[in-house]
């Protein structure tokens, strides 16, 4: 509102100052300041309000070390993380970009099936929450509307890059002057970068590209629902989910701004995507917002983001990493909630396997989601292959050393621009 506001008088009152709604690193700059804000000195009244509900967590006692102390915190404290994000968006960012619609629909889109989980689990007494069905379908609704918008918007275009070559290396990169709808996205550690879907259709002549459409809307609604239950199975310990998803968000930011901006991507020689440049200013209320809610979210937490928050989360770093064309990058940037799918597929998996061939069902892991394995002391009466640590580690040093893997893990992503 804000930028449109700006802009009108910047162009015909000549205001001085109302220009500087026109750069982006402007307005990324006031949208992550007024995130912070807002989920800090808003986010004790949401908390208080959640109290008087008495809106609290109900805790199963699987025999970790503090669990129990964790009974009767507030959850629901998605909704902080969700106002800070949407709030500093309208403000700032221009609300007639593709991307920050797109955003804005996933933000509220996941919001309400996490909301709807969290309403039927604290004021309906229901411990199972939204059935896992409805999950889905909620996902991959999202998934397909992303993969819909995506092929049918005239403003989704990319620019094809030309390497103008020397004797020695690539001296220059060429953009063509017409922007055109493509199905490339953008893959790790090959020479190009670059794969396209419609590839994969060749000898369908010219239905190739339409065929290839067909696969990245599939592809899309695979991901948002991989990586907003990974979102949703990392958040089992004070501050996990919102730190890694902070580190996730700013990778994806910097990703945006190098993707949007024609410059940066000729250097980079990578594909050139018009207007996600705009969607830094997203990824600046994301990571205000997510920053400002560890201020009650670590350890010791005074409140949970429940699914409102876990699965609001996965949702936003799935579809950003799509419109940006970086989704097959998330195996790496989001190997943290890939390691905590696993490690529950693989358990259960595994369980089954045993159980149906011996009788008698075997762990992989002394516990899943994997970062509870941590927390779980080695040899204590718990068959399973992986016994190490011997000793329960102290849940602040589980977190940290899963934010440090996120760190490595987003410095490696946009590394991989330039690995190949």
């Amino acid at each position: 509102m804000f930028y449109h506001l700006f802009r009108y008088l910047d162009r015909f009152y000549d205001i001085p100052g109302a220009g500087m709604f026109n750069y982006i690193s402007f307005k990324t700059g006031l949208s992550f300041i007024f995130a912070l804000l807002l989920s800090t000195l808003f986010g004790r009244r949401i908390i208080n309000f959640l109290q008087k509900k008495q809106i609290g967590e109900t805790i199963r006692d699987l025999g970790l070390e503090g669990q129990l102390s964790k009974k009767g915190t507030p959850t629901m404290g998605g909704i902080i993380i969700i106002n800070a994000i949407l709030i500093p968006t309208l403000l700032f960012a221009d609300l007639t970009n593709i991307y920050i619609i797109l955003m804005l629909i996933t933000t509220v889109w996941m919001g309400a099936i996490g909301f709807l989980d969290d309403y039927i689990k604290v004021f309906l007494k229901n411990k199972e929450g939204l059935s896992g069905k409805a999950k889905i379908v909620g996902q991959v609704g999202l998934g397909l509307i992303v993969g819909l918008v995506m092929y049918l918007s005239p403003d989704v275009v990319m620019r094809e890059n030309t390497e103008i070559r020397g004797e020695l290396r690539v001296e220059d990169v060429v953009y063509s002057k017409k922007d055109i709808k493509a199905t490339r996205t953008t893959i790790p550690f090959v020479k190009n970068n670059d794969l396209d879907y419609a590839d994969a259709f060749k000898s369908a002549g010219k239905n190739a590209q339409k065929y290839g459409w067909i696969l990245f809307v599939l592809v899309a609604i695979f991901i948002v629902t991989a990586v907003s239950n990974g979102a949703n199975l990392t958040d089992g310990l004070d501050g996990l989910s919102a730190g890694s998803s902070a580190i996730m968000g700013g990778a994806l930011g910097v990703l945006a701004y190098l993707s949007g901006n024609i410059n940066y991507s000729g250097y980079l020689n990578i594909m050139y995507i018009p207007g996600t440049g705009e969607l830094l200013v997203f990824a600046g209320a994301f990571l205000g917002a997510t920053i400002g809610f560890l201020w009650y979210n670590s350890f010791p937490a005074q409140v949970f983001m429940g699914d409102t928050g876990s699965l609001t989360l996965g949702g936003i770093i799935a579809v950003f990493a799509i419109a940006i064309r970086k989704e097959l990058l998330l195996p790496i940037l989001c190997g943290v909630f890939l390691a905590e799918s696993l490690s529950v597929i693989c358990q259960v998996s595994y369980f089954k396997y045993t159980k149906r061939k011996y009788g008698t069902g075997k762990r992989i892991f002394k516990m899943t989601p994997l970062h509870h394995h941590f927390q779980k002391p080695g040899n204590a009466g718990i068959e399973a292959l992986i016994q190490r640590p011997l000793q329960a580690l102290p849940e602040p040093k589980i977190v940290v050393r899963f934010w440090i893997v996120s760190i490595i893990l987003a410095a490696l992503t946009i590394i991989t621009l330039k690995i190949r």
